[in-house]
């Protein structure tokens, strides 16, 4: 029996076996898995996970929110920063008076010459301390997070989710996502820890009560 004739004998043995079989609705997925941890629990567990991916993250209040960008632009000796559209106007009025602010919509040749950028978040993560951006306001184009050597993020406590699917389901899935597990790195063949190779080489995370 030639190979194309024995494939075609088994897989109507399988469709006849199939037809005769009688269909059973799928049953709902039992989500009794999910843990309820209070917010304040989450958000530590966030931090902690964040601080694990080498990533620096402070707790902060959100009149000190503004502030704290400021310093950390400093201390990095950034002085062109990139506020997106849609991120609250107090930060771009505030830190326009130290800092040289670069258009939202700047080229990617542009952007090389950014040091850092500023954002907001759509979600974090408490079980992967990975922070989750779906481009929506205050969050910028996908390359803005890329390009600058360093990201300061923001997200507020309310923002904090357990796991992957709570996270997911606040999500809207025609927006991209990116989701950042601490700053860019990747390893050569040897093993040698390589930072920024696709995106920054610092990441650091903020989180306050609210923006």
């Amino acid at each position: 029996m030639k190979a194309e004739s024995a494939r075609e004998a088994v897989l109507g043995r399988v469709r006849r076996a199939l037809r005769d079989t009688e269909r059973t609705p799928l049953s709902a997925v039992p989500r009794d898995y999910r843990s309820a941890r209070p917010q304040a629990d989450l958000v530590s567990a966030f931090c902690e996970a964040v601080a694990d991916y080498q990533a620096t993250v402070d707790r902060v209040a959100a009149d000190e929110v503004v502030s704290r960008i400021a310093g950390i632009a400093r201390d990095a000796g950034a002085r062109r920063l990139l506020v997106p559209d849609g991120a609250p106007q107090a930060w771009s009025s505030a830190l326009g008076e130290e800092f040289e602010l670069v258009d939202p919509a700047a080229s990617t040749a542009v952007l090389e010459q950014v040091d850092a950028v500023i954002t907001t978040a759509a979600v974090g993560i408490a079980s992967t301390g990975t922070i989750v951006l779906d481009h929506g306001p205050g969050q910028g184009r996908r390359a803005v997070t890329l390009v600058p050597d360093l990201h300061v993020c923001v997200v507020t406590e309310q923002q904090v989710a357990d796991d992957v699917p709570a996270a997911l389901s606040g999500v809207d899935p025609a927006r991209p996502t990116t989701f950042i597990s601490g700053p860019s790195a990747t390893s050569d063949i040897e093993l040698n820890r390589v930072e920024g190779v696709h995106g920054p080489r610092t990441l650091h995370v903020l989180v306050a009560p609210s923006l």
